[in-house]
C-alpha cells in the first residue's frame, strides 16, 4: 500500500491541518527523519506525514479522511518499540499520540485509573502512588514509553512473574476503527463478560485493528516496602535450580531477573555497580508488600539460593541499596550497546525448566555464527532477551546477528515457547510468526483484521496483514 499519486504532499497537509491545525503537521521531510524508525534496529520507513492529534474526535477524523482515501495509517507513541512496531513501512501518516497525554481521573474507592494513550508508564505509577496505590506493569522502558504503546503490545517487565504483564490491568478501551467509527470496550468493572471480549483482543493488536484513546486500567494498593538482592552463580544451571527451589517454596516473587556472565562484565565496566565479574549467572531477586511478609520472603529466597550453591548472596537493607541492584538490571542493553556499537535486541521465552536450555543453545548458536550475544531476562517466567552486539558499519557482521537470530527464534519454538514474550510481533517478527502459529492460525488472524479494517490502512506489514 502507498500514497495515492493523485494526492500531493501539500494537500495533504492542508486537509490534515483543517483536522488537527497546521502546527500540528509535518510534512517537510527533515521534520518526518525522527518518524522513520523506531528502537528497533535495521527497520525504516518514509512517512509522508506526521498528524498529532489531541482527541478521540480528531483520530476519528483523521482515520475517515484516510480510509476515504487508502491511505496507511501507524499509530506511534513514544517510538520505544523493539519489534519495528511503529516503523511505517507502507509510507502514510504516522499518528503521533503523544499530545493526548492526560490522566484523566484515578478512583481510589474502584481502584481504577482513565487515561489518555499519550501517558507514560512512569507518569501513571508516579500520580497514582500519591494516593497511596499502585500500578504494576514495570516494562524497561517505563520512563518514556506510553501506556497506549504497552496496551497496544501487551508490554511485560520485570515484575511480570507476580503481577502478569499489562492486559491483566486493562479494563475497558475507547477506540476508533479505522473508518472513524468510535467504540468503547469494557468499563470499570472487574467482571463484566458480556460479548465478545474486545478488550483483550485490542490488547496486543498492536495498531492494526483500531486506534486506542482512552484506557481505563486497574490500580492496586500500594505496596509498604520492597526489598531486592542479588546472588551470584558459578553457571546459569545452578542459578535455575534456585529459582526453581524458589518456585517449590511456594513463593511468587515480585523480581526474579538474570543475567548471564557476559552482562554481568558488560554491566559492571559501564556501571561500576561492584558486581562479580567472576560469576557465571547472577539472579537478581526481591518481593514487595507488608514488612513482615516481605521479610519472610526474602529471606526464604535468599536461603534457596545458598541452599542451591550461590557464589555469594546480598541482600539489600535499605531503599537506596535496592534501587542501586535493580539498576544492574535496568542497564543491561546501554551497557551491551559498548561492545560493538549497535545492539539487536530480542525476546525470546520457553518454559521456565528450559530456560538453561535455552541459554545454552544462543551461545552454540553464537558460537556457530561468529557473533556476539549476551543475554539477560526474566528468569521466574522463562522470558530471554539475548542481545547481539556489532559494528553497525560492518554489513556482514549484522548479516551474521540476523542468521543467529533466525536459529534462536527456531530453538525457541522448538522448545515450546514463543518468537515473543512481551515486545510484540511488528514488523520485525513477522516473518517467523507463521512458524508458532501454524498455517491455520494467519489466515484467521487476517480474517479478524479485515473485520475491523476492511480497508486496511491500520499498520499495514504488521499483524493481520
Amino acid at each position: 500500500m502507498s500514497v495515492p499519486t493523485a494526492i500531493g504532499v501539500r494537500a495533504m497537509g492542508t486537509d490534515l491541518g483543517k483536522i488537527v491545525g497546521p502546527s500540528h503537521v509535518e510534512t517537510r521531510p527533515a521534520a518526518l527523519v525522527a518518524y522513520r524508525t523506531d528502537a528497533t534496529f535495521g527497520f525504516s520507513g518514509e512517512p509522508t506525514a506526521v498528524v498529532r492529534p489531541a482527541s478521540t474526535e480528531e483520530v476519528s477524523r483523521i482515520l475517515r479522511w484516510a480510509s476515504e482515501r487508502h491511505i496507511p495509517v501507524v499509530p506511534r507513541g513514544a517510538g520505544s518499540s523493539l519489534a519495528a512496531g511503529a516503523v511505517p513501512t507502507q509510507g502514510g501518516i504516522v499518528l503521533a499520540l503523544t499530545r493526548m497525554n492526560r490522566v484523566i481521573s484515578i478512583d481510589p474507592v474502584d481502584l481504577t485509573a482513565v487515561v489518555e494513550p499519550g501517558v507514560t508508564t512512569q507518569t501513571l505509577a508516579r500520580d497514582v502512588r500519591e494516593h497511596g496505590l499502585h500500578y504494576p506493569p514495570d516494562p524497561g522502558s517505563q520512563r518514556v514509553s506510553t501506556l497506549g504503546g504497552n496496551v497496544a503490545t501487551n508490554a511485560g517487565g520485570l515484575h511480570g512473574l507476580k503481577y502478569g504483564n499489562t492486559s491483566g490491568y486493562v479494563l475497558g478501551v475507547q477506540a476508533v476503527l479505522s473508518d472513524g467509527e468510535v467504540i468503547r470496550a469494557g468499563g470499570r468493572l472487574l467482571k463484566d463478560v458480556a460479548g465478545y471480549d474486545l478488550v483483550h483482543l485490542l490488547t496486543g493488536s498492536e495498531g492494526t485493528l483500531a486506534v486506542l484513546t482512552e484506557l481505563t486500567l486497574a490500580l492496586r494498593p500500594a505496596p509498604a516496602v520492597s526489598t531486592t538482592g542479588i546472588a551470584y552463580f558459578a553457571d546459569l544451571e545452578a542459578a535455575s535450580d534456585a529459582v526453581r527451589g524458589v518456585i517449590a517454596a511456594g513463593i511468587l516473587p515480585a523480581t526474579l531477573e538474570f543475567l548471564d556472565a557476559r552482562c554481568i562484565r558488560s554491566v559492571e565496566s559501564y556501571a561500576r555497580l561492584g558486581l562479580n565479574m567472576d560469576a557465571g549467572a547472577m539472579l537478581l531477586f526481591g518481593d514487595d508488600g507488608s514488612p513482615a511478609e516481605v521479610s519472610r520472603t526474602v529471606s526464604a529466597m535468599a536461603d534457596s539460593m545458598r541452599e542451591h550453591d550461590a557464589m555469594s548472596v546480598q541482600v539489600a537493607t535499605a531503599v537506596t541499596e535496592s534501587e542501586a541492584l535493580l539498576a544492574a538490571r535496568r542497564c543491561a542493553l546501554p551497557a551491551l550497546s559498548r561492545l560493538g556499537g549497535a545492539t539487536m535486541l530480542e525476546d525470546v521465552g520457553v518454559p521456565r525448566s528450559r530456560l538453561p536450555e535455552l541459554v545454552r543453545r544462543i551461545d552454540a548458536i553464537a558460537d556457530k555464527h561468529g557473533v556476539t550475544i549476551a543475554t539477560f531476562g526474566h528468569a521466574g517466567d522463562g522470558n530471554a532477551h539475548p542481545t547481539g552486539c556489532f559494528d553497525p558499519s560492518d554489513p556482514q557482521a549484522r548479516a551474521r546477528v540476523a542468521a543467529a537470530f533466525d536459529d534462536i527464534f527456531a530453538t525457541a519454538v522448538e522448545l515450546g515457547g514463543t518468537i515473543t514474550g512481551e515486545h510484540g510481533v511488528g514488523a520485525a517478527k513477522l516473518p517467523y510468526l507463521a512458524a508458532q502459529l501454524g498455517p491455520v492460525h494467519i489466515p484467521l488472524l487476517a480474517r479478524i483484521k479485515h473485520a475491523f479494517d476492511p480497508a486496511g490502512i491500520l499498520n499495514p506489514g504488521k499483524l493481520g496483514s
